[in-house]
Formats: C-alpha cells, structure tokens, sequence
C-alpha cells in the first residue's frame, strides 16, 4: 500500500534534477495515492498544483501536462519473461513437485535487435548452470522456474520512464532481483539515471546486480545504502592501479586534478585512503588537489613542484583541462598525466592529449556486456540455492507481492536478507581469475584493468594502447611493457622539478649546527658528522683547489645537528643541492648603527638564497626577510647551577614540625614523668603517699626524668626502676611510645640528614633581581651572547639590565655555560630550547633552567624578500609537522646524558663532613650545655645550698632529687669534709706534720678503745649502755654502719671501768666518719643510710660548755 508513496517521496526531486538543460515542467510533478484510506499530500514541484496520481486505478491517470524533452527521446522497450523450465519435474519417487514461478528482472541499454542476443545470453548462462558439472548442482530448478525479464532503456531516460520500468515491467511481476547492466559513459544524466534506478530500487528493497561503467560517478552514499553489487571495477580499484604505476616508476609526489563529474570528491577520497594503506611500503605526498572550473585553476600546478598529475573528468572536461595545460606549459617531457576510465571511454583519442598519457582501462564495449549477463546470472542463481537451502528461510518467499497500483507492502522485508546471501556468493571464474566474490559494501574484490599508453600509430595518429594489465589479487600486480613517455621519449621523467642550486648561510649553535673537523686523510666526513660547510671567508678561498681545501679543517668543518638532518630532507624531497657557508661575521644579525648585521645582512644583501639554523624570529628581522612557519618553539630562559650547600644545623629536627616537637618535648615527656612518679608516690608499694621516702628508697622526681629520656632515646645507662606495679605499667606504655616515635623518626631522618642542593630560583628575565640589579646586594653576576636575539630584546625593554650585565657577557653559549659551572657566573640568559640541551648534555646534571621562558617565538628558516622557494618549504615544514617527522628530530638531538639514574647512583657515595655536620653542632651544644650546669651545681653549693637547709628538713627536697636532699644532711657535710681532708694539702710543712701526728693519735686511740672492750668482754664485765640524753646524737649512731650490714649494733652489757669523757660519743662518730670509704660501690648505695636522714640538728651549737668543747676538738680533728 505505502510503495507509490515511497515512491513519490523519491521521484519527485529528481524530475527536476534529472530535466536536461532548457527543459520546464509546468505541473507540480507526480502524486501517487492509495487505493483505499486517506491520500497523503502531493509533492509538488513547480508553480502548478496538478499531478499525476498514480494508484486510484488499473492505468496512470492522464492529468499529468508535462512538455515533451526536446532533445532526447527515452524509450523502453520490454520483451515477455523468458521462461525456463526445469528438466524434470518429477522427484525420484514418481510424485510431481510444485513448481514455483520465479522472476529477475534485466536493464539493458537499448540496441537494435538486442533483445535477441540479450535472450540468447541469459537462456545460455540458464543452460550453463543446469548442465554445469564445475561447481555445485544447483538444486533451485527443481523447485522454481526461473524467469528474465527482460528491459531495454535508451540513454539519459526521464524520472518517469525509471518509475515505469520498475512500476510495470518489474513490481508486477514480483522480481526478487534486477540485473543492471549498462555501458553507457556520459558521466551527466547517464549517471544521474543510474543513481535514480539504483535508489529507487533499494527504497523498494530490491538487490540490484550492477555492471555499469559509469559506476565511478554513482554517490557512495548513496550505493551504501542501497541493495547493490557492483560487477564492474571500482573507483577504488583504479585508483589502486594509478598509483601502483606511480610506486612503479618512484614517483612519490604528485598532484591531483578533477572536474566537476560526479563522484569527484570520492575520487579524491579513494586516493588518499589508498595512501594511507600504502604507507608502511611506500610514502606518497599529494602535493595539491585542485577543482578546475576555470583554466586559470591550473596555475596552482604551475608555481608548484608538481610534474605527476591524476587526472579525473570526462573525456570533453579532459579536453579542455589538457589545452589549458598545454598552454601554461605543464604538459611535455617532465610532465606525466595519468587518467581514469571516464576520460578514455570508447578509446578515441582527441587531438589535444599530449602524447605520453598513461591511463587505467576497462572494457566496456557491447560483447564485454553480454558476457557480464552470465555472471550476473550466476551471482543470481548462487544467492539463490543459498537462501532456499537455509532452514531459517523455510518460510520466506522470493516473491516480492510490491505493486504501484496500492495494492501491497512498501518495502520487500525479505530483500535485506536476500542481499546478504547474494553479498556472500563465491562464483567460479575461467581462465584461471579468482572466483567472484564481493565486500562487505558490494564492490567486487578481484577487479582486472589494463594499463593504456597513449603513443603514435601507424599512421602517427595517437592511440590508446594497452602496455600492461593490472591484477588487483597479485601482489606485484603491475606488469608493464615499453612506454611511450611525454615528448616522445623512451625514458621516464623524474617526476620531480630539476634540481636547483641554493647557497644556504648558517651559525653554529648546538643541537641545531655542531661543527667538528674532516678527516684529516681523506677531508670527508664521517657518517656522525655530517655534511662539508665552508667556514673560511670567500677571500680566502680565491685561488684555492676545493679537494685540498676540504682537508683544511680551517677552511672547511663537518656539519651535523638538527637543522642538518631537516636539511639533508628538505634536499631529497624537494630535489636541490646546496652549499653551507658561515657567516663571516659571525653575528645573529641586529640592528648596529642603522644598518643590520650577520645572518640578516646576507639575506637583505643577496649574498645568500636562505640562511638554515637556529634563528629566532622577531618583528623587526620580519620587516626585512621572509621567515617560513617556526619548525620550534623556543623563548628567552635562564641557566643556573646547583652547588653543594651544608645541612642545615637543625637537619636533626627536620622529621617533624615545631608543633610535634613542642607536643613531645613539652607535653609528651613532661606528662609521662609526671604520671610515672604520681603512680610511684601513690602505689602502696613505692611512696605509699608518704613525704619522706624510706632509707633503701632510690626513687625521684629527677630520676623518674632520667629515666623517662633513658627509655625515650634507648640510652644504654643506669637507670632506677619504680617499685609500683602501675608505675611500672606507666613506664611501659612510655617505652611502646618511645619504640613508635624512633621508628617515625628514624624512618624520615635520612631524607634531611643529606647534602642540600642550591641555586639562584629566579622567576625569569623580568626577575627583580636581575631587571633592577642594583637593587639586591651583593649583586648577581649574570649575561648573555652579545648581538644576539636575546641581547637585542633586553636592550630593548630592560635598558638598564642590558647596561649592568655587559661586563658579565661571554662570546658563545658553551664559555656562558662554563661561567656558571665554574661560578664566575650566577646566572646565563639565553634561547630556552639551546640551554634545555645544555642541561642536557651536562653529565653532573649540575645544571638547570629556572623561571618562566620571556618573548615566545619561534625558529624558522630565512629567505630573502619574495623569493621564489619560500612557499614549497612551508608546505614541506607542514607536513612535517604533521607527520610527526619534526618531532622525531627534536627528540634524537634534544635528548642529552644527564640521566636521573646517575644521580641514584652518587648517592652511594661516602658520606661527606658536611652530610652529618648537624650531629657535631648537636654535640658542642650539649657541651655548652653541661658546662652551663655544672656551674649552676657550684653555685647551688656555694649560695643555695646553706639556706635551703635551714628551710628545709631534707625529706620534700629527697623526693624530688635524692642528690639535692643528700646535700642538705649532716652525713652529706661529713663526706665533703672527709674529701677535702683526703685532698687537702697545706701550704706549710709544718701544718701537714701535726695533721698527720693528729691522724695517727686518732687510730691509736681508736686501737686502745678497742683493746680495751675485748678485755672487759674477757672478764665477764659486759658495761650497760648509759642512757643518753633526750638531744643527744646517739641515736644515729647505726647510720655509721657500713651500707651492707643492715642490723642494729648490739648494746653493751656491762659499765665502764671508768666513766667515759663525755665527748667520748661525738669522738667515735667522728671515727667512723672519718673511716675512708669503699669507693668501688655506687655512689648511690653508699649514700644511702639505714634508718633515716640525718636532721640539721646536728648543725646547731648547744649552750653548755661541755658540748662547746666537744665541737671545738672535732672541729679541731676534722
């Protein structure tokens, strides 16, 4: 029901652009409506409103007023469907089979009793295929009598007489397939035709079997969208065969010229695809694509390079294309012209084709198609045995019910399925070709074409010839015999322009130009080093022999770098040779007193054609000289050193912040000793919240604290240990803290404890440092290379920079660099890309660019004004840049020595002074440190210590440092003084004779008083113990026992023999006191009494006289 709306949809615009030239439509155009239900609108083209309707009965309506072309007739003559029927129509068990009626339908071109050998191919190929014993049985005429319709069209037919052709001859009798067979090659409405044909019917949803030589011109996407396969060679496949006689013959550029014919975008497409696929084997340039409209778009070829051309038109467009190139003398003997099939067609030859042409063809001659008809017939009969062999397709039929009357479906749902099964056939071929077989897009794979030469006959008129053939499944599929070339000769062009000579100007500056001598032997250049360029003046060369010369490493030095390389490129593609000359002057080229210098000067002067190497480009050297597009860009930077500096003395405390040192230092310790010693005085064990400490007690505040940094830094030393078990505990969780921290601490402290590297951090040029240098003391030592590009810039816009750093300015990039190795120099300015290698290249990577890059330009290669070669290097730049050629040069010459790896590997180096200088510094601080206690402790004992022991009882100041409460007993004085008698010398003899005379009376008398306690002991007397006074000192007296013996002295029993002195008491104290000491024993142990601290009583003076000269002889004594 919906086909004629589809139809009309379809139809209506081409009337219009299919009308050949001079011809109107009056009416609308043609409205195609239902049999039943609503009519859709009608598509109207034009100023009328009529249409023809096509649909409301069994024939056209006669409303359509349409003027008659005037200048073709289009005819269509159809035959009745040939019908052939099987051979048998009986299966092997007798039973009859039902035969199916089964059409496809065949355009051809109209021909004079064609019909009849049209007929005659297609019940040949029938036959053929019935008979054949090649390939498979086909088992299809068994089941289906296969019928061809047959249909006649004449060239450049109307929209309607298309619409009738599928309306009448094909949709009523219910076609599955029409094969499209025409050899027309007009390239205009010819083409147009076909292209209506084949959409109309993949609209309908009906394959079409194409051979059509015109196929080149059809939109591909419009035939992708279509249900077509495509016998005839594709545009794809000629453009495979041009280029292959162009990889042939090493022609790598060329030039692509088309007309408007149809499909001329797909052309241009189709070879630079073609090019991409060919690329790993061999590199094409298209060096240009031109559209000719008007024969004055042909001088684009000729200011170009190009001396091969593809040529895609008709045979009248390519007429007038070759005349017009035959006058602007791009045709001859350096010119080769390779065209298409559109432009040979039927092989005549118009007078204006330059001998020499070479062409790619295909036969498309009347005989050529009818031996196309049993192909296409076979591709047909294969899809065909597939699909009804399929059991998905049980239920399918190949009868397409499509009708323009209104009656039926507007689309065959069958026909994409069918299309995929006629796209997947594989049809056996003679003569040894390889099977037919399509793409996934309907283009035949195997395609044949031949190579044609246009030369002299015999009668000197020019004619195609065919010179070789061209196999697209071979792959040296190019075979090619004698060639008749442009200008009549026998050998073939270059395909280039002939080289040019060019003198090229450079300066040395590493990557982009490094110079090194020749060898000395031979004065050639080794393959490292580059090409010959002259450094001598051209006065010094006058005169001289040029092979000599060459030896002379003062006259001529190797080249190499990366402006050569791109040279040595830029030589092979363009096709040039060249010599390299220094600048004699050697200067970058500025402005000096008006007048320009160095490279410039030479290009302004015309003493050079082009001037090739690092050159920055900037407005003023533009204003004078053509640059091309920059090959890199590069700015102004700065190159500084990196010198060895000294950790910093307080590197030690780097691993943490102030804030987590003040959190260890003040509050982690503090509060751990704290709580430890909190824990101890309330633990019924320790303290027992007691204020004066038991005698064996050996517990502090400062010991805590000791012991608190002891356990904190793992010092190996003497610690006392608390006696409660949650001090205790508290001390363990202090050591889980301390193991944490060390770990944190030791993990990070070798990151600091190393050799800082330093160097000036400039922001870049506009640095106020180096833009105001007199602003900062001491001044930075900084320069450039005078006469440069970057001297130019900072004279102009840092006026006051430029005159301070003139003094500091060295002659070449390599003395700057050493400046700042060295340290004569701070600081070297120069073109960013130039240091960035001199970083590089540093071995020590001691060096590197800081700051921003100022006035970002570019290097380009310099010509002088409008010259002739500036346009053909910038395209070849382009396409370097493109293809990424460029970037492959900058990363070989761009990369240098300095490896990260080497500066692993120095850090296995022995550790220098500097490397753990903090530790020293650490180490005299505490010194400083100590020496500032040990002088509060002498003046402690000196001041402090006599009048805090009148405040004091010693308890309260034990508790906090036993030492401190030590110090403030009697014991304590009593050791002090026996120290300063064991140590002390008098000034007189005399003095130290009745000191020694004092000290043996005090050991006699102590002997006799022991004598005399043994006898008494002897005769049973054992004297009572006299009671002492309430005051008196006795009851200490077990503080004199030696530390190890625990036990209170036993009282005497038994009185006197006579009564004791009563100073007698005092005189053994000081005895005992003034026994020497074991002093093998700690210090802490021996100090430590049996019961308790001595009170200061024992300083106070009594009043009675007795007690006065008791003290006085022990005064006398000590």
């Amino acid at each position: 029901m919906r086909t004629a709306w589809i139809l009309s949809l379809v139809v209506s615009p081409l009337l219009v652009l299919g009308s050949p030239p001079g011809s109107t439509i009056r009416e609308g155009g043609i409205k195609i409506g239902t049999g039943r239900g609503t009519v859709p609108k009608s598509v109207n083209v034009g100023r009328g409103n009529s249409a023809v309707r096509i649909g409301e009965g069994s024939r056209l309506s006669n409303s359509t007023r349409q003027r008659s072309f005037p200048t073709t007739t289009t005819t269509t003559t159809t035959t009745t469907p040939t019908r052939f029927t099987p051979q048998s129509s009986v299966n092997n068990s007798g039973n009859n089979i039902n035969i199916t009626k089964l059409t496809v339908g065949m355009l051809v071109p109209y021909k004079s009793f064609g019909v009849r050998e049209y007929t005659r191919a297609a019940s040949s190929a029938i036959s053929v295929l019935q008979r054949s014993t090649k390939g498979p049985r086909l088992g299809l005429f068994q089941r289906y009598d296969l019928r061809v319709k047959i249909a006649m069209q004449e060239l450049t037919p109307s929209p309607t007489a298309i619409l009738d052709s599928l309306c009448k001859e094909f949709l009523s009798l219910n076609v599955s397939a029409i094969l499209y067979l025409m050899n027309y090659e007009q390239y205009g409405r010819s083409t147009a035709s076909a292209q209506y044909f084949l959409q109309l019917a993949g609209y309908l949803g009906i394959p079409v079997i194409a051979w059509n030589a015109d196929n080149s011109g059809l939109e591909r996407r419009a035939s992708q969208s279509s249900l077509q396969l495509q016998l005839a060679p594709s545009l794809e496949h000629q453009t495979a065969a041009m280029l292959s006689i162009l990889e042939r013959y090493k022609w790598h550029q060329f030039s692509v010229v088309t007309s408007q014919i149809a499909g001329h975008d797909d052309f241009i497409q189709a070879v630079r695809e073609r090019i991409s696929d060919m690329q790993d084997t061999f590199k094409f340039t298209i060096l240009s694509a031109i559209l000719v409209t008007e024969p004055h778009d042909l001088l684009e070829l000729v200011n170009s390079e190009s001396r091969v051309m593809l040529l895609y038109s008709t045979r009248e467009e390519a007429t007038h294309i070759l005349t017009a190139a035959r006058e602007y003398k791009i045709t001859g003997e350096n010119y080769v012209w390779v065209v298409t099939q559109s432009v040979i067609e039927n092989l005549q030859t118009p007078s204006q084709f330059p001998v020499g042409m070479l062409g790619v063809h295909f036969d498309t001659s009347s005989e050529s198609l009818v031996n196309e008809i049993t192909t296409a017939i076979k591709v047909y009969a294969y899809g065909v045995e597939d699909f009804i062999n399929d059991p998905k397709n049980a239920n399918r039929s190949l009868n397409t019910q499509l009708s323009c009357e209104g009656v039926g479906e507007s689309r065959w749902s069958t026909g994409d399925l069918f299309f995929k099964y006629l796209k997947n056939v594989s049809v056996e071929t003679d003569h040894g070709k390889p099977n037919v077989e399509f793409t996934q897009d309907g283009v035949l794979k195997a395609a044949e074409l031949k190579i044609m030469n246009l030369r002299p006959g015999v009668s000197k008129q020019l004619v195609w010839e065919e010179i070789g053939v061209w196999k697209s499944w071979e792959k040296e599929g190019l075979d090619i015999k004698d060639i008749v070339w442009p200008g009549n000769t026998h050998t073939p062009p270059q395909g280039v322009p002939e080289k040019f000579y060019l003198k090229i100007t450079f300066l040395e500056e590493p990557p982009y130009i490094n110079l090194a001598p020749p060898d000395p032997v031979t004065g050639k250049c080794l393959v490292d080093r580059g090409v010959h360029c002259r450094v001598a003046k051209d006065s010094d060369m006058v005169g001289m022999d040029f092979q000599s010369a060459q030896k002379n490493e003062s006259l001529f030095q190797c080249c190499s770098g990366f402006c050569i390389d791109l040279l040595q490129k830029f030589s092979e593609e363009i096709g040039f040779t060249y010599e390299l000359v220094r600048v004699e002057d050697g200067k970058w080229g500025t402005l000096e007193n008006g007048k320009w210098n160095g490279l410039i000067a030479d290009l302004v002067n015309r003493k050079t054609d082009m001037v090739m190497t690092s050159l920055m480009i900037n407005s003023e050297r533009e204003a004078v000289v053509d640059f091309t597009v920059p090959y890199m860009e590069t700015g102004i930077a700065i190159i500084v050193a990196k010198r060895t500096g000294i950790i910093s003395p307080t590197a030690f405390l780097e691993p943490f912040d102030t804030a987590s040192w003040m959190l260890v230092g003040i509050v982690a310790i503090h509060a751990a000793t704290v709580m430890i010693l909190l824990f101890e005085w309330a633990s019924p064990s320790g303290f027992d919240m007691k204020k004066n400490p038991s005698t064996n007690h050996r517990f502090s505040f400062c010991r805590t604290y000791w012991l608190v940094w002891a356990v904190l830094f793992q010092a190996a030393v003497h610690i006392d240990s608390p006696r409660g078990f949650t001090a205790r505990f508290m001390t363990n969780v202090w050591a889980l803290f301390a193991v944490v921290f060390l770990a944190i601490y030791t993990a990070n402290l070798a990151a600091f404890m190393i050799t800082r590297e330093e160097f000036h951090e400039f922001s870049g040029v506009d640095d106020h440092r180096l833009a105001k240098p007199f602003s900062h003391k001491p001044m930075f030592k900084f320069g450039t290379v005078p006469w440069s590009h970057t001297d130019s810039t900072l004279a102009k816009y840092f006026k006051e920079m430029h005159s301070y750093m003139r003094a500091f300015n060295k002659s070449s990039v390599a003395d700057g660099v050493e400046a700042v190795i060295s340290g004569d120099l701070d600081a070297f300015i120069y073109d960013g890309t130039v240091l960035d290698y001199s970083v590089a290249q540093n071995e020590d990577c001691r060096l590197l660019t800081v700051g921003s890059w100022y006035a970002m330009t570019g290097y380009g290669l310099a010509f002088s004004r409008n010259s002739k070669y500036l346009q053909m290097f910038n395209k070849r730049l382009l396409d370097y840049r493109d293809n990424g050629d460029l970037e492959r040069l900058r990363r070989y010459w761009m990369t240098g020595t300095c490896k990260p790896g080497r500066e692993v590997q120095k850090s296995s180096d022995p550790l220098a002074l500097e490397q753990f200088l903090s530790a020293f510094l650490l180490l005299m601080m505490g010194i400083l440190l100590a020496a500032f206690l040990l002088l509060l402790e002498h003046l402690y004992f000196k001041y402090i210590r006599q009048h805090l022991a009148k405040s004091d009882d010693g308890g309260t100041c034990a508790i906090f440092s036993l030492s401190v409460g030590k110090s403030l007993t009697f014991r304590g004085a009593v050791y002090e003084a026996q120290d300063i008698l064991r140590h002390h010398r008098c000034k007189d003899p005399i003095c130290d004779t009745h000191l020694w005379k004092v000290k043996h009376e005090l050991d006699m008398a102590k002997i006799r008083i022991r004598q005399l306690e043994k006898d008494l002991e002897a005769h049973g007397i054992k004297p009572t113990q006299t009671k002492r006074k309430s005051g008196n000192l006795g009851w200490w007296r077990g503080c004199l026992q030696s530390s190890d013996r625990h036990t209170p002295p036993e009282p005497m029993a038994m009185e006197a023999p006579h009564p004791l002195p009563p100073y007698f008491d005092s005189y053994i104290d000081a005895v005992e006191v003034a026994r020497p000491r074991d002093m093998s024993r700690n210090h802490v142990v021996s100090t430590e009494y049996a019961e308790t601290f001595l009170p200061t009583e024992i300083y106070r003076i009594p009043d009675d006289d007795a007690t006065r000269t008791e003290i006085a002889e022990m005064e006398t004594v000590l």
